[in-house]
Order: C-alpha cells, then sequence, then structure tokens
C-alpha cells in the first residue's frame, strides 16, 4: 500500500510537471505583447522594451521556463507586473473563496440529484441569478458577502447553480455502479444464502459500489474547479478562477501560471486521495498491488 501511494505521488508529480510546461509554452507563443497590453497603446517603445526585460520576455522560451522553474522550487511564484505584489500572496488571498464554492458546489451535487443533467453552469448561473435573487429577492445575487452568515447566504446561489450542473454525472455513476455489482457471483451466492438485501447492501456492496464513485467525484472536482471560474464571472466573487481571467485579459503571465500550478495541485491531490481511498476500500485493487 505504501509503495502504490509513492507511485501515486510520482505520478501526480509528473502530471504537474507536463501541465505547468504546456501552460508556459501556450501562454508565451500565443500572439500578443503584454508590454503593450500593460502600459497601454500610448507608451513608447523604449518603456516597452524595458518591461519586456524586466519580465524576461527578451529571452528565449526555455531559459524563461529555467527561470520560472528555479524560483518556484523555493516557494516564489514572482510577482504581479501590474501592482508588484507576491502573487502566491494574491493567490492565497482568494483561493479559500474558490475552494469554498467548489466544495459547496459538490455538496449540493451529492444531495440534489439527476433533474439539470442537461444544463451547463452557464445557463444555470443566469437562470438560477434571475429566479432567486432578482425575481424572489431570496439570495443575494454578487459579491462575497461580510461575516460569516452573510458570507454563506452568498455562498448558497453560486454554489447551488456550480453543483446542479454536475449532480446528474455523479448520480449516473452511482446507478451503474450498483446495477454492475448486482451481477456479480458473489452477490448471487449471498443472496442465495438468504442474506437480507439491507445488509447486503450496507455490509458487502457499498465498499465495492463506492469505489467507481470516488474516482468520478476525483475528477469532478476539477471539473467543478474549473466550471467555478464561470461562476465567479457571473456572480462577481473574487476567486482564484477570476484572478486569472483577469490575469489573461491583461496578459499577465505570471499570475496565469501561478493560477495554473495551484489548480494543477488541487487536482492531482484530488486524484491521488481517490486512488488511495478506492484501494482501502477494494480488496481486488489492493491484491493488485
Amino acid at each position: 500500500m505504501v509503495w502504490y501511494g509513492l507511485r501515486r505521488i510520482a505520478h501526480g508529480g509528473l502530471v504537474l510537471v507536463t501541465a505547468v510546461g504546456m501552460m508556459f509554452w501556450f501562454i508565451y507563443v500565443v500572439p500578443g505583447d503584454p508590454a503593450s497590453v500593460i502600459l497601454g497603446p500610448r507608451a513608447d517603445e523604449a518603456h516597452r522594451v524595458a518591461l519586456r526585460a524586466e519580465m524576461g520576455l527578451d529571452k528565449p522560451i526555455p531559459l524563461q521556463f529555467a527561470r520560472f522553474v528555479e524560483r518556484l522550487s523555493v516557494g516564489d511564484l514572482g510577482k504581479d507586473v501590474v501592482t508588484q505584489e507576491p502573487i502566491a500572496g494574491l493567490i492565497a488571498h482568494v483561493l479559500p473563496a474558490t475552494l469554498a464554492l467548489t466544495f459547496a458546489g459538490l455538496g449540493w451535487a451529492l444531495i440534489v440529484g439527476v433533474p439539470t443533467l442537461a444544463l451547463p453552469s452557464t445557463i444555470l448561473g443566469i437562470y438560477a441569478l434571475l429566479l432567486f435573487a432578482v425575481t424572489l429577492h431570496w439570495l443575494p445575487a454578487i459579491g462575497l458577502g461580510s461575516g460569516v452568515g452573510d458570507e454563506f447566504r452568498h455562498l448558497l446561489l453560486p454554489a447551488l447553480t456550480l453543483g446542479l450542473g454536475w449532480a446528474g454525472y455523479l448520480i449516473r455513476a452511482v446507478r451503474s455502479s450498483m446495477l454492475e455489482v448486482l451481477q456479480e457471483n458473489h452477490v448471487r451466492t449471498f443472496r442465495a444464502f438468504g442474506v437480507p438485501e439491507p445488509r447486503l447492501a450496507l455490509r458487502y456492496l457499498l465498499k465495492i459500489t463506492i469505489a467507481p464513485v470516488i474516482a468520478v467525484v476525483a475528477i469532478g472536482m476539477g471539473s467543478l474547479l474549473s466550471n467555478a471560474v464561470i461562476i465567479e464571472i457571473i456572480f462577481l466573487r473574487p476567486g482564484i478562477g477570476r484572478l486569472a481571467y483577469d490575469a489573461v485579459l491583461q496578459r499577465n503571465f505570471p499570475i496565469v501560471l501561478g493560477a495554473v500550478l495551484v489548480a494543477a495541485v488541487f487536482y492531482v491531490i484530488c486524484s491521488i486521495v481517490a486512488e488511495l481511498l478506492i484501494a482501502s476500500l477494494d480488496p481486488r485493487v489492493r491484491s493488485a498491488l
């Protein structure tokens, strides 16, 4: 089991390196000049050249990536080229709001179920905003709120919107997993020996059935985190998604890279935890280690 966990962690590290490397390359090869966007159209060429040098954009891309990895190895995500604030501090400030939205959305997905399987988060967000905030005035429409109670009220509507869009997939996974397990030979054997259905489901089937669902939840956490970007924009919530979105519009590459790195770390951690939980619940997985 320990060796299995170490292998999963090593695999997660490889995923992180690949994701960050690809994002770094994509960001720096897309058309457009970040210095021109930051300084505006009236800036002269001398100021643009100076800003490119300050951002390290005058160096070859492999060297820029090497410098980024070197800083990253000591926990330095760089500085915001506009405000000169440490990017790690900016992300740490907004990350709790995004994580709260993501986990609250997962909670709604687990509770609600199938009804909105076909509706994307964008459509759900707009209609939920119009119904519960504009028409019924039950919940606040935008912002993060202040104080625990007010923040909770501001979280309900965007979390519901985020969770409903994914709930159907989760319920379908539970149903498919249960139907598959019910067809196995040992289940028919238990029934032949007269094991009551409630005891059969709770004691013998639940662990096997829940393992594939955990995998779906782990994948869904990544999906929820990405959809949180849209929800944060619709409901004007500060978060890592909106921070990255604004940084893309400004061509503020260091913030984009930092946000992608944090999102990738979160996704890898969820995947590793899910795989370890599956191995602990399903003896067939443990026997294959």
